[in-house]
C-alpha cells in the first residue's frame, strides 16, 4: 500500500515510516524540518528512511498548500496518515502563532488536500491533552473535552471538529487518535525522559515539576505504532460500532479513539525506573506544577480494544531501557 505521512522527520512519524517500509509498503514523508528542536536529530531520521528504496521524502511546511498537492497528487496514496504539527504543550505558551499556522492553517490543508484526492483513509494525530484537568478517570474518548487549559490542545480539539464536519459533508473516513505520552529511542528532546536521561549523564539536576505528585500514562512508540497500523484498516462505519462507549459519528465516517495502555505511572516512578536502569540516583529540584500541566493523564484503552484486538501493554522498565541504550549509543551524532 502507498502511505502518506507528514512528520517523518519527526518522532512518531520516523518510527511508524520505519515499520511500514520494513513491511513492504511505500511510504512518502513530508516533514517541515523546523528547528523547534536539533536538526541533527530529524536529519539523522531521515537518513534512517532513506536506505530504504520505496521511502521518498519531501521537505515542505504544511501551510504551503501547493507543494503539500502536488506531493499528495503524484504519490496517490491509500492511507494518509497526519502526525506533522507544532508540538509542546509548554512551547503553545511562548509562540502560540506557529500552533495556528501549523495545527489549524496546515490541518486544513490535509482535509482540502484529502477530499481533493479521494484518499481511502485519513488518520489525524490528536493528543490527550485536550482532556485538560478532567477529574473523571480513566478518559473516555465520549467524556466532554471542551476546557483545554493550552492553546495546543485547543488547535488538536479544533482540528478533530473541523475533520468531523469534512466527514460529514464530504464523506471522508477519518480517524483521529489521542496520545498519551509516547516515548522511547530516537524520542524528543523536549520530553522528560530524554531531558532526565540527557542530566544525569551530565551530573546535573533533573527538573521535577508538581513536586512529583503527577503521574502520566505512559505509552512506549512500538505499541503506539502497532495501535495506528491496527486502526488504519479499520474504516469508521456502522459495521464496527461499538456500543456504548464508540465515538463514531451518526453524521459521518468519523471516529476518535484513544491509543494507551490505561496503567498509569506516577512521575517519582517514572524517576525511579531511570534510577534503575542507569544505576545511579538522580539530582533531584523539585518544583511547583508548570502552568498549562495537568495532574494525570489516564487513558480508557476499551474502544482501543474493542476496535483492534489489543492496547499498548510494553511497561516502563523495557521502555526505559531502550531508550537508555539508544541514547547512549547515539548521543555523540545527535547532541
Amino acid at each position: 500500500m502507498r502511505y502518506f505521512i507528514t512528520g517523518t522527520a519527526g518522532f512518531i512519524g520516523f518510527h511508524l515510516a520505519r515499520r511500514l517500509l520494513e513491511d513492504g509498503h511505500e511510504v512518502l514523508g513530508f516533514d517541515g524540518m523546523t528547528p523547534y528542536y536539533s536538526l541533527r536529530l530529524k536529519e539523522a531520521r531521515h537518513a534512517g528512511l532513506a536506505q530504504f528504496p520505496t521511502f521518498r521524502p519531501v521537505i515542505g511546511m504544511l501551510e504551503d498548500k501547493a507543494l503539500l498537492e502536488e506531493a499528495v497528487s503524484s504519490f496517490k496514496p491509500d492511507v494518509l496518515i497526519h502526525l506533522a504539527a507544532q508540538a509542546g504543550v509548554r512551547y503553545s505558551l511562548e509562540n502560540p502563532k506557529a500552533y495556528l499556522d501549523s495545527n489549524l492553517v496546515g490541518s486544513w490543508n490535509i482535509l482540502e488536500i484529502a477530499r481533493a484526492h479521494q484518499v481511502g483513509h485519513l488518520m489525524l494525530a490528536s493528543t490527550s491533552s485536550v482532556y485538560g484537568s478532567n477529574p473523571d478517570v480513566p478518559f473516555r474518548e465520549i467524556d466532554k473535552a471542551d476546557e483545554p487549559l493550552t492553546f495546543y490542545a485547543a488547535t488538536k480539539k479544533s482540528m478533530e471538529l473541523m475533520a468531523h464536519s469534512y466527514a460529514h459533508l464530504h464523506k471522508m473516513p477519518i480517524t483521529a487518535f489521542r496520545f498519551f505520552t509516547v516515548y522511547g529511542p530516537w524520542g524528543r528532546p523536549d520530553m522528560a525522559l530524554f531531558k532526565f536521561v540527557k542530566a544525569m549523564i551530565e551530573d546535573r539536576e533533573i527538573e521535577i515539576y508538581g513536586e512529583g505528585k503527577m503521574s502520566r500514562d505512559f505509552t512506549y512508540i512500538d505499541d503506539l505504532v502497532n495501535s495506528i497500523i491496527d486502526l488504519s484498516k479499520v474504516f469508521p462505519g456502522e459495521e464496527n460500532r461499538v456500543p456504548e462507549i464508540d465515538t463514531l459519528s451518526h453524521q459521518g465516517p468519523f471516529r476518535v479513539v484513544n491509543i494507551g495502555g490505561g496503567q498509569p505511572a506516577g512521575l517519582l516512578d517514572f524517576v525511579e525506573t531511570i534510577e534503575k536502569v542507569m544505576g545511579k540516583p538522580a539530582k533531584r529540584k523539585m518544583l511547583p506544577m508548570q502552568k498549562g500541566d495537568v495532574p494525570r493523564t489516564f487513558a480508557s484503552p476499551d474502544l482501543l480494544v474493542a476496535l483492534t484486538g489489543r492496547k499498548p501493554e510494553i511497561g516502563l522498565d523495557v521502555g526505559v531501557k531502550a531508550f537508555v541504550d539508544w541514547y547512549l549509543d547515539h548521543r555523540n551524532e545527535i547532541d
